[in-house]
């Protein structure tokens, strides 16, 4: 959500209407937080009721004052932003403001001229209401994108000149739950995520989880291979220590088919479809060619990825 959106309008005057003029819009305006005083309809400065009344209200304040023009009492160099600035940005900016100007009005522009305020209340209410709004969109494990963004990421995907969509998964994660736990297979969940968020690092690049052990990542371009193997090889390095080492010599447990077998280590696979010799009509014919490519992927031993762009040849790099 941007600022201009929840922006509310109040009285703007310019630096040399006098303080009366002022004090009376307050007075006849008791809701009335703040004036914003401009130059040429650009904001320069701002005058809180607060600030506005502590200055009047001193020993000589109002003989000092209340003649004079509005310029010896506003506050210079509020917080102005134009009105296409995210609100989530804004509210880091409003409450890195100092103490005394913390509660101030937040002054909006459009084109460099003033458009209206926002009040740190509002703000915090729209804030929040993002907030819960984006997180309804994320995985509440992993913090990345959920379903919902993936299907949009995808659909924006297939009108890029290139891509790479690569789809990562675990092998053998399913018995280690089974082993150790849910609460420690989280933190394999983890450990991938944060390989994977060190690694898909480009401004355009797109990073998703589709749930339980199953990531994906989109990039507006074919230079996946090195990037693969960089997971890879920085999974591998430590996937051992969430292991009691015994455990896979000695430890046996039950297949999908219901047979025993020895406990294996958990690797990764991983599948890359590109555009770059072939060219997909929907979102479902990209699922499909890339679930096939992992299929193969996941038949060979260890961690490893297959990159497939000619929608006929596999090339395999462990």
């Amino acid at each position: 959500m941007k600022i201009g959106e929840v922006i509310e309008n109040v009285p703007c005057i310019d630096e040399f209407v006098k303080n009366i003029e002022v004090d009376s819009l307050f007075t006849s305006n008791p809701s009335l937080r703040s004036v914003v005083v401009v130059r040429d309809d650009k904001p320069i400065g701002h005058i809180t009721r607060t600030h506005f009344y502590q200055k009047i209200g001193t020993r000589y304040g109002y003989n000092l004052f209340m003649g004079r023009h509005n310029q010896l009492i506003m506050k210079e160099n509020p917080l102005i932003v134009d009105r296409n600035i995210p609100i989530t940005e804004v509210s880091t900016l409003a409450m890195s403001r100092p103490s005394e100007d913390l509660y101030d009005d937040v002054i909006v522009t459009r084109n460099d001229l003033y458009y209206g305020v926002v009040s740190i209340r509002e703000l915090l209410l729209k804030l929040v209401d993002t907030q819960v709004a984006i997180a309804s969109f994320l995985n509440p494990l992993s913090s990345l994108p959920g379903n919902k963004l993936i299907d949009e990421k995808l659909e924006e995907a297939l009108k890029l000149p290139q891509y790479s969509l690569i789809y990562f998964d675990l092998d053998h994660f399913k018995s280690y739950n089974d082993t150790y736990g849910f609460n420690k297979g989280d933190k394999i969940l983890l450990y991938l995520t944060d390989i994977l968020k060190r690694n898909i690092v480009g401004t355009e690049d797109f990073l998703g989880h589709i749930g339980g052990d199953d990531f994906v990542a989109i990039l507006p371009h074919y230079e996946a291979a090195m990037i693969c193997q960089r997971i890879i090889d920085e999974f591998d390095a430590f996937i051992l220590s969430f292991y009691d080492v015994e455990d896979l010599t000695y430890f046996q447990v039950q297949n999908r088919a219901g047979k025993l077998e020895p406990l294996s280590c958990t690797t990764l696979s991983i599948a890359v479809i590109t555009n770059q010799y072939q060219q997909f009509e929907s979102v479902d014919r990209l699922s499909d060619a890339v679930t096939r490519v992992k299929k193969q992927c996941k038949k060979i031993s260890g961690s490893c990825y297959l990159v497939n762009d000619n929608g006929k040849e596999t090339y395999l790099v462990h």
